[in-house]
């Protein structure tokens, strides 16, 4: 590799610190997420940072985990570079796919931060972005597929925090700006939560997926995710109440120049008092104040309609007048593609097992 160097990194200063200059930096390549998914779900990760002239100019923070005869490898919202540069991309892009080759992997999956449109499909605010463009045909080109299994949100919508806190209401729409209003009036407050609070928090979280019929993992997994990024400084909790009861929370990640909200739920008790709406606005003024310059409300549907799954969180989020990111998806490089097919098939099986054993 032509004046690039490439190195495993173990100190997680270090780490972070470098990742954290980097374009399309994201909270999943952190060292603490890779930590956390090593002892959650077993997912051993391999830090490779890419040098040049003395300056880390791309990163992966790539999982390699073994199940049965398959080993898989996933960089989450990797790898990290500039992807307007595309010698770089193909010179790291290479050397992935020759770590894969070497470990024999049945797929190495990648999802960056990339995005390939802005805007909603067929509409006037439809805009293609050339890097996301330009990484799909390299993509194509090389034998990489699309993959089946897409782990992280495709879509979001994402709040500008450069602007004032008044243009940012202004841009609300009516009906949303009104629903904050109304959790004010209705006697809401909002707190910052500490790891004190996590038991109510999951107690919030279980409550909300038997309404909304999602999976929620044990206790422990939300435990170690949480109270982790929090004593880390990475995670910021917003907790809901009325005369003194949790009734609803957020739970941000942040890192480098975004905010990200990536947990939420709310009781069965006192939603008309609209707690959600005055907590995602709150969780805004406190990333614009910490210096974050992007809110990531993190996921919007695959098909813009209401056939989609997410199509009512879809219809919250909007509220808020972000700008839909649609992201090139995750891909997979299959050194076997015959191997790559008999996972493919055998998967769904392995994951239902897999999901059994998280319940239990």
């Amino acid at each position: 590799m032509s004046n690039l160097s490439v190195s495993i990194v173990t100190d997680p200063a270090h780490w972070n610190d470098s990742l954290r200059a980097l374009p399309y930096a994201h909270i999943l390549q952190t060292w603490e997420w890779g930590e956390f998914k090593r002892d959650t779900t077993g997912w051993e990760p391999l830090r490779l940072a890419f040098v040049r002239d003395g300056v880390t100019v791309a990163m992966a923070s790539t999982g390699i985990r073994r199940v049965g005869p398959f080993t898989m490898m996933y960089a989450p919202k990797g790898p990290v570079l500039d992807y307007n540069d595309q010698g770089l991309c193909e010179q790291v892009l290479g050397y992935l796919e020759t770590t894969a080759q070497h470990h024999r992997a049945v797929w190495l999956k990648i999802d960056p931060d990339v995005p390939l449109a802005t805007g909603i499909p067929g509409e006037s605010d439809d805009l293609p972005q050339p890097a996301g463009a330009a990484l799909i045909s390299r993509l194509k080109r090389t034998g990489w597929r699309f993959s089946p299994d897409q782990v992280q949100f495709r879509n979001t919508i994402k709040i500008d925090l450069t602007q004032s806190e008044e243009a940012l209401l202004a841009r609300m729409s009516q009906n949303t700006r009104r629903k904050v209003r109304v959790a004010e009036r209705e006697g809401v407050t909002v707190r910052p939560a500490t790891v004190n609070d996590l038991p109510a928090l999951y107690a919030l979280y279980k409550e909300t997926g038997a309404r909304d019929n999602f999976l929620v993992r044990p206790e422990w997994y939300y435990e170690q995710a949480w109270r982790r990024f929090m004593d880390a400084g990475l995670a910021h909790a917003l907790i809901a109440e009325v005369n003194g009861k949790a009734i609803a929370h957020v739970i941000l990640f942040h890192f480098g120049k975004t905010c990200w909200y990536f947990y939420g739920a709310s009781s069965n008790e006192e939603r008309q008092r609209m707690p959600n709406y005055l907590l995602q606005w709150e969780a805004m003024r406190w990333a614009k104040a910490q210096g974050y310059e992007t809110y990531d409300l993190w996921g919007a549907p695959d098909v813009f309609d209401e056939s989609d799954s997410l199509w009512g969180v879809y219809n919250f989020k909007r509220g808020f007048r972000g700008t839909v990111v649609r992201h090139v998806g995750a891909w997979d490089y299959a050194p076997s593609p015959l191997r790559y097919s008999a996972y493919t098939s055998a998967w769904p099986r392995l994951r239902s097992a897999l999901r059994r054993l998280a319940r239990r």
